[in-house]
């Protein structure tokens, strides 16, 4: 776990993320209440759902989506190049957020911003992870899918326990401002074969 450093008991890629940017954009960070959250955890569908919603605001014209980066059009909350876009943009904002409950910007709890979470099933979370953990190769491997699996029944993966992130958040469910959208669904709707249920 030598890519790692924990923060207030979550590991995050050291590579991907700074101590002081995290703990930033959760004490100083201010969320509007016009703002727009993508929220889960990773390798939920994050980006399906932000080209979903990209095309939604633009009334399906996908010119935006063709020119522009995902990471500028919903710039990410805990990192170091997606907080300075966020801090310096006028208007209703999209954001994208792996974190967990309890380091999110405090600021949203005091706002009427929407977050739209997506949730998947964990065995193809922790598939996908697991693949992708060897396709970027950025950060030390596991050794075997077995191994990954141990790593992620503890929560010693980037972001922490899918368990505990999805319980966390799941307490927001009857809020008017949270809406939970599930993986699976989104697929069946895609394929013609189910419709995606507003929970």
């Amino acid at each position: 776990m030598s890519a790692y450093f924990w923060f207030e008991g979550i590991p995050f890629h050291a590579i991907l993320h700074k101590r002081e940017i995290i703990e930033e954009s959760r004490d100083k960070f201010v969320i509007r209440d016009e703002d727009t959250v993508i929220l889960s955890y990773p390798k939920s569908g994050t980006n399906w759902l932000i080209e979903t919603v990209c095309l939604i605001q633009t009334k399906g014209n996908p010119k935006w989506i063709q020119s522009v980066p995902v990471w500028k059009r919903s710039p990410w909350i805990e990192t170091q190049k997606g907080l300075p876009i966020l801090i310096n943009k006028e208007g209703p904002r999209l954001m994208s957020s792996h974190l967990p409950f309890h380091l999110f910007p405090k600021s949203f709890f005091r706002s009427k911003a929407k977050v739209i979470y997506i949730i998947r099933n964990p065995r193809d979370v922790l598939v996908s992870a697991y693949f992708f953990r060897h396709k970027i190769n950025l950060i030390d491997n596991p050794e075997s899918l077995a191994t990954y699996f141990e790593w992620f029944l503890k929560g010693n993966v980037s972001y922490g326990s899918w368990f505990e992130h999805t319980r966390n958040w799941l307490s927001m469910r009857d809020n008017d401002n949270f809406l939970l959208l599930s993986y699976e669904d989104m697929k069946k709707a895609q394929l013609g074969t189910g419709r995606i249920t507003l929970q």
